[in-house]
């Protein structure tokens, strides 16, 4: 017996162990070894851990099959970066890439529901209006709908989008079958909230493809005789989609993968099949790991990428960060900012070293005042959505959120304006070298300045990042792979990560490596010196005296060693101070667990919005949804398209709603009657007249 804890159980337990005597009693008598390993995991446990007792035999391998996968996945050339991309194209293809968007007409065959009434037809379920509903017309407790789904669906998430105009026509109780046609079993029964008159999930996480799905309504809230629905939703996949095959990795969806075109699709399956076993070893050891020790830091940052495949990753990040939640103060800040002379010292801040009229200032210093002299921990649950209140002089705006939100978006254009053509307003970051190279695709970044020693305000703008991170807004900030690796905790290189702020260096220093001794004295002859220039502008010398000193042929790699180390150290105190706010808000473990992209993507939001995207945040009133050139002239008028960077549609958070509806007539527009009206205090917007081009 062995005394063992295990999790879970109420605490310590004796455990009984098979004796060695056991085990052998047992193969003689069976005449076979007794459990015997026959899955892989089975036998990484055997070969990797410590067992008391006899160990189980192997079972015997097909050695045709491990050959393949110990020599053919590895086929030559084959290197970590071709690991990385095989892992991206993985995770780009898994399942939580698969969820997004309305999946009911794609995958649904027919609806067929138990009665209807002469203005609640079944097509109405589907039709995808906000003021159209499907009504039963029946005796209580035997209205249903029953969904018929096409072959190979597998459904991850089924809502019923409920129409809160008539409290008695709304489900309290609901009941779900599925399987097939006389087959049906009990799924799951769900009671309504009642406060709940949105959409309601009432079906999550099916693992098998279920050819019918029956929803039976048991009861309506204030005994209400007929149910209505405005509509079903529904997430699923093919079955093909979540399963590893050969099959995948078809030419065609290796376009943006080009370490991966051209290799056999065979080889890219086992290889694959490697990846993802690894990826459910880590799985089981994850939570041992972090947080990472300083020994082991650098050995779990070469396993980062993978962990966009890890399933327990999230879970931990999520439990992180709710067990590490302050309390939100119990008043909100109340700042007054004055924009007009922020916009001033934008056209000239040359006027204001100090560029305290800058919005970035008045809130840093207004969060310092007497008034609020409670520092704020931006620790908060992901539900408080608001940090500060705004009161923007002489515009007469009262913030609901939007007046908060204004300010995030104008520090964020302050610190890293979105224009090459304008001044940048503050101190702290400075436009790349490769914003002048039209030919670099890393153009319009930033990096913190070398020069600026102000790390109390780099310190904050770590904290707003962490608060971002933590919450559903943004702080754009257009930094590069170098700096975001570096607050991640992740290694950086000088070829890789240093193109995305100076390509044209990172080659210059390519072709002086390669150079001969002729062709080295004709490019620089004693022009070269031990100087180079910073992203500040400005000359330091790599040696003492190193203007005076003149760098020979037989020092060159020497000079490119001092050039890289000078370069990627440039901004490293600025970058500890940003990194040290970022973690007074968010843990450690968190930040061991996020890729440098996973970390930019939460901080910034997602750097592309398409109108598929937006237009899942925008409730339509009075009209059509389908409105084809209404929606040309909506997102026209937003200005959002695919490639716009923007953390939600108009500004609002994500997850809120846009309203849209119709207004009185106003004043004329370019290629419509009247122009609309955009609401700054809340996610809105009012359209003028009714007349479209």
């Amino acid at each position: 017996w062995l005394l063992a804890q295990r999790f879970g159980e109420g605490g310590d337990k004796l455990v009984p162990v098979d004796s060695v005597e056991k085990v052998q009693w047992q193969h003689q008598t069976l005449g076979v070894d007794y459990k015997p390993a026959v899955s892989w995991e089975q036998v990484v446990d055997l070969t990797y851990s410590m067992r008391l007792g006899e160990k189980p035999r192997l079972a015997e391998q097909d050695e045709a099959a491990v050959q393949k996968f110990r020599y053919e996945s590895v086929p030559p050339g084959w290197s970590y970066e071709h690991d990385m991309e095989l892992g991206r194209f993985l995770y780009d293809h898994s399942e939580r890439e698969l969820q997004y968007g309305d999946c009911t007409k794609e995958h649904l065959s027919s609806v067929e529901v138990s009665s209807q009434a002469e203005d609640g037809s079944v097509a109405h379920l589907t039709d995808n209006q906000t003021y159209t509903f499907w009504e039963s017309n029946g005796p209580p407790g035997q209205h249903w709908v029953r969904l018929n789904m096409k072959k190979g669906t597998i459904v991850k998430k089924l809502w019923l989008m409920l129409d809160g105009q008539a409290s008695s026509y709304v489900p309290r109780r609901v009941a779900v079958y599925g399987g097939a046609p006389n087959r049906l079993q009990h799924l799951r029964t769900v009671l309504i909230n009642e406060n709940s008159f949105q959409d309601v999930c009432i079906l999550r996480d099916m693992k098998i493809h279920l050819p019918v799905l029956e929803i039976r309504i048991l009861e309506c809230r204030d005994q209400g005789y007929n149910v209505r629905l405005r509509g079903i939703k529904i997430k699923s996949f093919w079955e093909w989609d979540l399963v590893l095959n050969a099959d995948m990795f078809q030419p065609a969806r290796l376009v943006r993968y080009p370490l991966l075109e051209g290799v056999n699709t065979d080889v890219l399956y086992r290889r694959a099949v490697v990846i993802q076993r690894f990826v459910q070893l880590l799985d089981s050891v994850l939570c041992y790991l972090i947080p990472l020790s300083e020994d082991s830091v650098g050995t779990f940052n070469s396993m980062k990428p993978f962990l966009l495949l890890s399933k327990q990753s999230t879970a931990l990040i999520t439990h992180c960060l709710q067990s590490s939640e302050s309390t939100p103060p119990h008043t909100l800040p109340k700042l007054y900012i004055n924009r007009h002379l922020a916009r001033e010292h934008r056209s000239n801040p040359a006027l204001d070293p100090s560029c305290r009229n800058t919005v970035f200032t008045q809130l840093y210093e207004g969060l310092r005042s007497s008034k609020n002299n409670q520092p704020l921990d931006y620790r908060w649950p992901l539900s408080y959505s608001q940090w500060w209140e705004c009161e923007f002089i002489t515009e007469g705006i009262i913030d609901n959120g939007g007046g908060f939100r204004d300010s995030l978006s104008d520090i964020s254009e302050e610190l890293c304006p979105s224009s090459s053509d304008v001044a940048v307003p503050l101190p702290f970051f400075v436009r790349t070298s490769n914003q002048g190279n039209s030919g670099s695709d890393t153009r319009d970044l930033y990096v913190p300045n070398p020069s600026c020693r102000d790390f109390p305000k780099y310190e904050w703008i770590g904290q707003l990042m962490g608060a971002a991170l933590r919450s559903k807004e943004f702080l754009i900030l257009a930094l590069p792979a170098l700096v975001w690796k570096q607050l991640a905790g992740e290694e950086v290189s000088w070829s890789k990560d240093f193109a995305t702020v100076d390509l044209e260096l990172v080659k210059l220093l390519e072709v002086l490596e390669g150079v001969d001794r002729e062709a080295f004295e004709f490019m620089f002859g004693r022009e070269l010196t031990y100087t180079i220039v910073r992203s500040d502008q400005r000359v330091v010398e790599l040696i003492p005296n190193g203007s005076s000193t003149v760098v020979r042929y037989e020092d060159r790699k020497e000079f490119i060693r001092l050039v890289q180390r000078t370069r990627l150290e440039e901004s490293k105190e600025q970058i500890a101070a940003m990194r040290a706010g970022l973690l007074r808000v968010v843990p450690q473990p968190v930040l061991d667990l996020l890729t440098w992209q996973q970390l930019e993507k939460k901080v910034c939001g997602d750097p592309e919005i398409t109108v598929a995207e937006l237009r899942r945040f925008i409730t339509f009133e009075d009209f059509p949804s389908d409105d084809t050139p209404f929606l040309s002239l909506l997102f026209m008028c937003c200005g959002v398209g695919q490639g716009t960077r923007c953390p939600a549609p108009l500004g609002c958070s994500p997850g809120a709603s846009l309203g849209v509806s119709w207004g009185h007539p106003a004043w004329p527009f370019p290629g419509c009657r009247e122009h609309p009206l955009a609401l700054p205090c809340a996610p809105g917007m009012l359209l003028q007249g009714q007349t479209l081009p």
